[in-house]
């Protein structure tokens, strides 16, 4: 693997992670899940790294619970705008 290609968006995995943990059983497609993904990521600025392990070792533990806020938050709105776009909003 070219050293170019360990270059990501540190909140890729994150943002994945939660949507698998919360959001698998609320009725969506894995196309709608998948869009989620995208919105939620386009809300969060980036942060690319080359490591995971490197963010996680210097982090501090007031960071890491704002990393989590933002995200969560982030995949939220993703998800409301989602049921929206799909007409599946409760009336």
């Amino acid at each position: 693997m070219s050293e170019l290609q360990s270059v990501h968006n540190y909140y890729e995995r994150p943002v994945f992670n939660h949507i698998q943990e919360n959001y698998l059983d609320v009725g969506l497609t894995e196309n709608q899940l998948a869009d989620m993904a995208c919105i939620a990521l386009n809300r969060i600025a980036p942060r690319y790294i080359r490591h995971d392990i490197d963010m996680s070792f210097y982090m501090s533990s007031e960071e890491y619970q704002e990393i989590q806020a933002r995200i969560q938050k982030a995949v939220k709105k993703a998800y409301k705008k989602v049921k929206k776009l799909d007409g599946l909003e409760e009336a």
